[in-house]
């Protein structure tokens, strides 16, 4: 009754901004979490690609007591070990020469973009202020990074945004290298497509981006917020590739569930900043970045990579191995997966959970799998079985009629 009484509660003082199942969420272990009514779940959401390390992990709660019991807030305002340590490690294991911290992805595109604009402004002149963006993409919600997302579902609410973005059609080479112009001041792009889909960019494209921008002079800014910190089965989504971009956001699994995101950039874009330029009271803070840290570490791991490529070719080949209804294409890298199907990816999520298994949605029609890193073999037999029954019962009626 109290977990009735809470989600009705929900009603009432929660702004209409999600549509949840009725269900009560009070603890997780591992790849589990459980209802207020002690039934257990089989995560594949992860928090969105967030919890890396699954939930309630013992390293990482030991890390958020001590340090919860040292210094937990300070502000940007001054130096903290954490975070230093943090940037060190960020830059010690990317192409990048410096960090910026912030609280979300949505926020590390904001920030990546107002650094693109004061690059361009201080190498070329105020002339220079267009963006290239994506058909599918996803980027945030925040109007700057709204701006640079694509679907009109998301964008037209909220009308007018930010001018001077071009969308060209992901991976079409000729289209991109024609809307990249002497007036653009950076491209952003996500090298596998979350939201969108599940969408992997060739290499061709990403290649084809690169040199554009090197002869225009602009900055390729790569969203790896959810295809990045080991995702895809390497450390960053642009090693599989040979492609380094100019600047690089990432948020969701940084801190295996606390908010942080960090945008890393190369020396020569940090040259366009000074104090003042962007800022943000909470990020960074000491307690964010300790926890950061420890997973970061952990992501880092070769063995724990190769785990990723090793369960992720598994999970790839035993979906391609049933013969589920409705499925028209399956798509993407390491633990990043899409099911591509014919009829509603949400019927096929809610049937799902019905059967005690967490998945998502990548736009109406994709079904989206990205359970923690730490997920086993065994783990994937048992979310398949309840997938395939789950796909059956939602997507029969829908077979049937065509």
């Amino acid at each position: 009754m109290e977990a009735e009484a809470l989600i009705a509660l929900a009603e009432r003082v929660l702004a209409p901004t999600y549509r949840r199942p009725p269900v009560l969420f009070t603890h997780g272990e591992g790849m589990y979490v459980y209802d207020a009514n002690g039934r257990r779940y089989l995560d594949f959401v992860a928090g969105i690609a967030v919890c890396a390390l699954g939930h309630a992990d013992p390293g990482v709660a030991q890390v958020v007591a001590e340090q919860a019991r040292r210094l937990v807030h300070l502000s940007n305002l001054y130096h903290t070990e954490p975070h230093l340590r943090l940037a060190e490690a960020l830059v010690a294991h990317s192409f990048a020469d410096r960090v910026f911290f912030c609280n979300s992805g949505a926020e590390a595109a904001e920030a990546a973009l107002k650094f693109a604009r004061k690059f361009a402004r201080l190498r070329f002149g105020p002339h220079k202020t267009g963006f290239v963006a994506f058909t599918h993409s996803f980027h945030g919600r925040t109007m700057g990074a709204l701006s640079v997302t694509e679907k009109p579902a998301y964008r037209e609410p909220f009308a007018p945004l930010i001018p001077g973005v071009t969308f060209v059609p992901f991976n079409d080479v000729e289209a991109a290298q024609a809307s990249i112009t002497e007036a653009t001041c950076a491209v952003i792009v996500e090298p596998i497509q979350g939201e969108g889909g599940v969408n992997v960019a060739s290499p061709e494209f990403l290649r084809a981006l690169r040199a554009r921008c090197d002869e225009v002079g602009a900055l390729l800014i790569f969203d790896e917020v959810q295809c990045g910190l080991g995702r895809t089965g390497t450390l960053w989504a642009y090693e599989a590739y040979g492609v380094e971009p100019d600047l690089l956001t990432v948020a969701k699994p940084l801190a295996n569930g606390l908010p942080i995101g960090a945008v890393l950039m190369r020396e020569a874009v940090a040259a366009a900043l000074q104090p003042g330029d962007h800022g943000s009271t909470f990020a960074g803070g000491p307690l964010v970045t300790a926890v950061a840290l420890h997973v970061f570490r952990r992501l880092c791991d070769p063995a724990f990579l190769a785990h990723v490529r090793e369960v992720g070719e598994y999970l790839m080949a035993r979906l391609r191995a049933l013969a589920l209804p409705g499925v028209k294409e399956i798509r993407g890298r390491g633990l990043l997966v899409g099911i591509e199907i014919e009829g509603d990816a949400r019927a096929v999520v809610a049937a799902a959970l019905e059967r005690g298994l967490l998945i998502t949605t990548a736009g109406d029609t994709v079904v989206r799998l990205v359970p923690p890193l730490i997920v086993e073999r065994a783990h994937i037999d048992e979310a398949l079985g309840i997938l395939e029954e789950a796909m059956r019962a939602a997507l029969s009626s829908h077979v049937s009629h065509t």
